[in-house]
């Protein structure tokens, strides 16, 4: 796990990662929000980066909720806590919202993965039913393409020579990355009346983005705020205009802090 922590933070951020990548994507980020006064906790999720076990696997989409509740049980808790997820990180948070209901401040959701685009096949679909019974550890190739995901050229540049991202997921994976996307939206009603803000890449060819605001929609919540990033791709926080992007999330919590002293 890494951790950036100070005794004059006045809050935690914890920072969930997307699929195929790992947390030192996030090192330049954590080191912002701590900068900025903030403890920082953040590490691989199952299956990812340098966690144990299977690259590309997992049993069940509750190992993220677990991990994201110990996350949460390791910040001071004696300050503020708020969750940042990005893409599948988005559905893990969103998903440990409505299950666990952690005592935050605030949620912050990156291109939240409530929808993909260009998924596997309708062959490839049907077949994943079958083999997720009969060889659910099976891995197939599914990368992400750098160049998709961000106009960023140094991060593409980095994310080609990066042995840590995935370029092959389990059956499993895959049928319980699609389950927890079918949860977050069939349990809406079971997200706590949190501060949350959605913000959303507005080129995103990860994501759709229909289903993005789908979702937002159908959340009742007394404080709610959806952002969408004209021509920003999927990574919004990699991308050539991250630091507005990083200073609207900044502004969300900083708000949510002073209401808190109110």
């Amino acid at each position: 796990m890494t951790s950036f922590v100070s005794d004059q933070s006045a809050a935690t951020v914890i920072i969930v990662h997307g699929a195929f990548e790992h947390s030192g994507r996030y090192d330049d980020l954590a080191s912002q929000f701590h900068r900025d006064g903030f403890d920082v906790i953040y590490d691989d999720l199952p299956g990812q980066g340098r966690s144990p076990g299977k690259k590309g696997h997992i049993k069940s989409f509750h190992e993220y909720i677990e991990t994201i509740q110990k996350w949460i049980e390791k910040a001071d808790p004696d300050k503020p806590v708020f969750l940042l997820g990005h893409s599948m990180g988005g559905i893990a948070v969103i998903r440990t919202m409505q299950k666990v209901k952690p005592q935050v401040e605030g949620v912050i959701l990156s291109s939240p993965a409530a929808g993909i685009l260009n998924g596997a096949e309708k062959p490839m679909e049907i077949a994943s039913y079958i083999l997720n019974r009969l060889s659910p550890r099976l891995r197939v190739k599914a990368s992400l393409q750098p160049n998709l995901i961000t106009r960023n050229e140094k991060v593409i540049l980095k994310d080609e020579d990066d042995d840590l991202i995935l370029d092959k997921v389990s059956i499993r994976w895959y049928r319980e990355f699609k389950q927890g996307i079918k949860e977050a939206f069939r349990h809406t009603d079971q997200f706590p009346d949190v501060p949350l803000l959605v913000m959303q890449a507005g080129d995103d060819r990860i994501v759709d983005v229909s289903k993005t605001k789908e979702w937002f929609h159908k959340i009742d919540l007394t404080e709610k705020s959806y952002k969408q990033w004209p021509g920003l791709y999927h990574e919004i926080f990699n991308e050539p205009e991250w630091p507005m992007v990083y200073e609207y999330s900044l502004n969300f919590m900083q708000l949510q802090l002073k209401k808190t002293k109110l």
